[in-house]
This record gives C-alpha cells, sequence and structure tokens, in this order.
C-alpha cells in the first residue's frame, strides 16, 4: 500500500477514533402536561361550550407551552376539552386526538408512554378523570380534584432512568 494511502487510512481511523469519543446527547425526555379542561358555560348540561373565562385560560395554556416541544394534544370528545386543547395544538401545527374517557386511566397512560417516549404530550381531561391519569403516568397518589377547580396542571416528566417526577401547580402559584 502506497504510503499517501496508510497516511489516509490513519487519519480516518483517527477521525473515528475521536468522534466516539465525543459526548452523545442524551434523548429527550417524554413530558405529560394534564390538565382538566377549562371553565364551561351554561348552555347545554349535557356537552356545554367554554366560556369566556375558559377561553381565556385555555389561551393562557397554549402561550405557557409555547416553548416547549409539543408533539401531540389529547381531549376527550366534549366540546369543553376540545376547546381547552384547541389552541396548544394550533400553536404546535397539531390535530387534536380524541381519546375514550370510559378507558382504564393505567391502560391510556401505558398507550400515551409507548406512543410518546420523548417531546411534551398534553392531555386534557376531566375533574374525575384527570386524577387518575396522572397518577397512573407517575404511579404516585394525587388527590382527587373538586368539580369548582380548573386551575391544576400535571406535568409528569420522565428521566433518562424511565423514573416519573410529578410537579403539580396552579395558575398563579409555583410549582409545588
Amino acid at each position: 500500500m502506497p504510503r499517501t494511502a496508510l497516511l489516509f487510512a490513519a487519519s480516518l481511523l483517527l477521525a473515528a477514533a475521536g468522534c466516539a469519543a465525543l459526548p452523545v446527547a442524551p434523548a429527550p425526555a417524554a413530558t405529560f402536561v394534564v390538565v382538566r379542561h377549562a371553565e364551561k358555560a351554561a348552555d347545554d348540561p349535557s356537552d356545554p361550550v367554554l366560556a369566556e373565562a375558559g377561553r381565556q385560560r385555555a389561551a393562557a395554556l397554549a402561550a405557557s407551552l409555547a416553548d416547549e416541544p409539543v408533539v401531540a394534544v389529547y381531549s376527550t370528545d366534549y366540546r369543553r376539552t376540545r376547546q381547552t386543547a384547541a389552541p396548544v395544538a394550533a400553536r404546535h401545527g397539531l390535530e387534536v386526538r380524541p381519546y375514550d374517557a370510559t378507558q382504564p386511566a393505567d391502560t391510556f397512560a401505558r398507550e400515551l408512554r409507548n406512543r410518546h417516549p420523548a417531546g411534551t404530550v398534553v392531555v386534557v381531561g376531566h375533574s374525575n378523570t384527570v386524577p387518575a391519569i396522572v397518577s397512573a403516568l407517575c404511579a404516585c397518589t394525587v388527590a382527587a380534584m373538586d368539580e369548582s377547580e380548573y386551575d391544576n396542571r400535571y406535568t409528569v416528566r420522565f428521566g433518562e432512568d424511565g423514573r416519573a417526577r410529578l410537579v403539580h401547580a396552579r395558575d398563579g402559584d409555583r410549582p409545588r
């Protein structure tokens, strides 16, 4: 083998060895933001739309997630949940994906984890479903939610080790 070819081959090997030593950026972990639908109007007892306060809360949620890498937005198939989720989805160029509120929370949480190993996923539910979904995601206890509460925000972040960390905040409060 000519000397030039040997030097070239040696250079390639050194370059490859140098690349192998560079640190690899960790894969982004999955984050799940779970909220109850915003304030509802009194127009239809079975499927109300959002009240003005609810539309404002939905817009504020979207604004607060503007810099997050949102990869999916889920809501139940009620007008109030779809309208709460819509501003987040629109801001990230996504469609709102429906989910069945009657399915077991652990089944839904498992589906979410399998479908979304990275990025931020927003889930909009109801006062009687949000605590169970959050509990299933974080494998922790989450207190029941009162029917009058619209300002709870649960963020479940999974680290590289697969462990979940729950942050619970209320609008205007610092995360707990």
